[in-house]
Order: C-alpha cells, then structure tokens, then sequence
C-alpha cells in the first residue's frame, strides 16, 4: 500500500480544538498595554517638575479609546492613588515610588521612578474591580482634558 503524502500527514494531525493561524497571531481578545515614558521636566518661574507621558493601546470597551497619549504630573499619580483608595476599600493598591526633590531630578532618579509608575498603572488598570468600580482610573489615563477638581467631592 502506497505511503500517504506528508502533506496528508500533518492535515490529519490537525485537531478540532487546534487553534487557527488567526486564533495564535490575531489580536487578542482583550488587551491593555499602558507604558509610562521617560519624563520632560518642566519650569515654571522658580518651580521644577517632571512630566510624564502616558501611552494606553486597548481593545477593553470599558476604555472610550483604543490608542490615546496624555500627560501627567507626580502629584497625579499620587492624587490618583488617594482616589483610588477612598473609591476601592477592597483593592490592595501597590505603592508609588518616593517624592524626589527638584534638586534630585537626575536622569538615573527619573528613570527609577518612570519604571515604577509604569510598573503602578499596569498593575492598577489591569484591575477589573478598579476598571468597572473607579470613576477616575480611565480618564487618568485617557483623557487629555483631565482635570482633578471635577472629581474632588
């Protein structure tokens, strides 16, 4: 009896629950890529600040847009966490790295606290009690228009 072909043996080895080329190299279906770049730093008459940009590419519907930029401030992201803490009594929130004074804003400090408050959003905007229970996790991280004093009660 003739040898099936080898094309005939890998098409047999195929099984139903197989996933398709799409199904391992398609999108997926839901992701969330937030990164925290390396920050600007301000001034403004005597005061010194670092500015953060903050990057999110999602397919999560919670979020109003798939690709958005905005720019934020350390005191934003603490003023976030506080938030977050008083809206999510049951949510550990990891911590933000320590305040650093102007006079410190050397690249290698700056690079540190970039990694961490990247490292922060990841962990907090992949929280699905935050993403559907917080009233300000996703305009922080979206909206261009942000403006904390909306939100104060």
């Amino acid at each position: 009896m003739p040898r099936p072909s080898r094309a005939f043996d890998n098409a047999t080895r195929l099984r139903p629950n197989d996933q398709s080329l799409d199904d391992q190299y398609g999108e997926p279906e839901n992701f969330l890529e937030i990164s925290v770049s390396m920050p600007v730093i301000r001034e403004v008459k005597t005061k010194r600040y670092a500015e953060y940009e903050i990057e999110c590419f999602t397919n999560i519907p919670l979020f109003k847009l798939k690709h958005s930029k905005v720019k934020r401030r350390y005191s934003d992201f603490v003023w976030l966490r506080d938030k977050l803490e008083k809206e999510s009594t049951r949510v550990n929130l990891p911590p933000l790295p320590p305040k650093v004074f102007y006079q410190s804003l050397a690249t290698d400090v700056l690079k540190l606290r970039q990694e961490k408050l990247q490292m922060f959003l990841q962990i907090i905007a992949g929280h699905p009690l935050l993403q559907t229970g917080s009233k300000v996790l996703i305009p922080f991280i979206q909206d261009s228009n942000f403006n904390r004093d909306a939100y104060e009660m």
